[in-house]
């Protein structure tokens, strides 16, 4: 065969040669730096890279510092919607305008966000932006919840994080106008009162028209220490829909708060971890209440020992998740538990320093489907008990952490 032809060939068979939307389909596997690296190869490669599968669901994070009037064209024109401002010298106004169907925006630690500089930003409608974290965006007021509630009615996640200014007023503004609302963290908002919690469920009795987040189905409430059980029966009555809480840290909720919270039906997550006022009593609330709770963490509760565990194995049958670490639990509570909780995929008992390889054993012939298990400073096991647990069938985890041999 002529050389020229077998040439001409193997130009035809090049990668380079392939249909833009096959290009386009193979770069969409590459991480981000190689993508764009990728563009910089051939003009039918970067045209290729500038595909919009390419960069679905990527994230761009930004340094906004000089004017750059190619940056946002560039990032609308690759069909990227989610962005996350590492460093903040310019006016968040230009990002806004700059990406007019931006779907998430993460200003996360960015410390020189004022009210006035989110006001100047969200001036207008903008009904793309679903996700919003403002997280340890520590200048922000209940001003910014106020124009949040007003211009981004579709929001659907919003992480308030560590902004120490928001106050319960500030969740009124929200609750009046983000319906759609389903992810709210307020992790040491500590301004935070029952109050508040009311008027995200709609019950605070200070409006006659209906309100509140009534589709909320996510609710971080870590650290927020002004919170007591009243909060939690607000939570009871007006957000039938949530499906996790986090309290932990929240040293003013009770055992009767978690008799209010037995009562929900989509509840299959709560952390209640150092918080310091919950006891046996409190597990037995939900498990006598018929709580549907999947994931469970108690750790650093001082007043929980084998009890707690008893009602759990009495009443909390779907449980797949549970944390007690450095709780007042011996082999004997434990041994009741495995027996009946035999679907545990993921089980912390560090620091339980009580706990010794007749747990272990017992662990290895009845969970057979844990695949995580936290063993972090439990001094009395031995190597006996570990050579069981590993042959766990599915166990892929497993921390050893100031454990020595024995």
């Amino acid at each position: 065969m002529d050389r020229g032809v077998i040439g001409e060939r193997r130009r035809n068979e090049h990668i380079s040669c392939l249909f833009p939307e096959i290009l386009a389909t193979i770069f969409s596997y590459l991480d981000v730096r190689d993508k764009g690296r990728a563009a910089q190869v051939c003009r039918s490669w970067r045209d290729a890279a500038y595909h919009r599968i390419v960069w679905r669901r990527v994230e761009a994070k930004l340094h906004l510092k000089r004017s750059n009037p190619s940056l946002f064209p560039s990032l609308v024109r690759r069909g990227i919607r989610r962005v996350q401002v590492l460093s903040l010298r310019r006016s968040l106004r230009e990002l806004v305008q700059g990406i007019p169907d931006l779907y998430s925006l993460n200003l996360s630690g960015c410390f020189n966000v004022t009210d006035k500089g989110l006001l100047h930003a969200f001036h207008d409608d903008l009904p793309s932006l679903t996700v919003l974290n403002l997280s340890f965006c520590k200048q922000i007021s209940d001003s910014t919840l106020q124009w949040i509630a007003r211009f981004l009615h579709n929001l659907e996640v919003l992480e308030l994080g560590g902004c120490s200014n928001i106050s319960s007023n500030g969740l009124l503004l929200l609750s009046l106008e983000l319906t759609k609302l389903r992810y709210l963290n307020l992790r040491s908002c500590r301004a935070l009162t029952d109050a508040g919690i009311g008027h995200l469920a709609g019950v605070s009795n200070v409006m006659t028209a209906p309100y509140g987040t009534v589709v909320l189905e996510h609710l971080v409430l870590q650290d927020c220490r002004n919170l007591t059980d009243q909060a939690l029966l607000y939570v009871s009555k007006g957000l039938p829909n949530l499906k996790t809480i986090n309290l932990s840290f929240c040293s003013g909720v009770t055992d009767t708060g978690l008799r209010y919270l037995a009562k929900m039906p989509h509840l299959v997550e709560l952390n209640l971890r150092s918080c310091d006022e919950i006891s046996d009593i409190g597990i037995g609330f939900l498990a006598e209440g018929g709580s549907r709770v999947k994931s469970l963490d108690f750790s650093f509760c001082p007043r929980m020992g084998d009890q707690a565990l008893l009602h759990i194995s009495q009443g909390l049958f779907h449980l797949r998740s549970l944390s007690v670490c450095a709780c007042n639990i011996t082999d004997e509570g434990l041994c009741k538990l495995i027996r009946t909780a035999h679907d545990l995929d993921t089980l912390n008992i560090g620091q339980c320093n009580k706990l010794t390889d007749k747990t272990l054993i017992l662990i290895s012939e009845r969970l057979k489907h844990l695949t995580s298990i936290d063993l972090y400073g439990c001094t009395k096991i031995t190597t006996v008990g570990l050579e069981r647990i590993m042959q766990l069938p599915s166990l892929a985890t497993l921390n050893l952490g100031l454990w020595h041999k024995r």
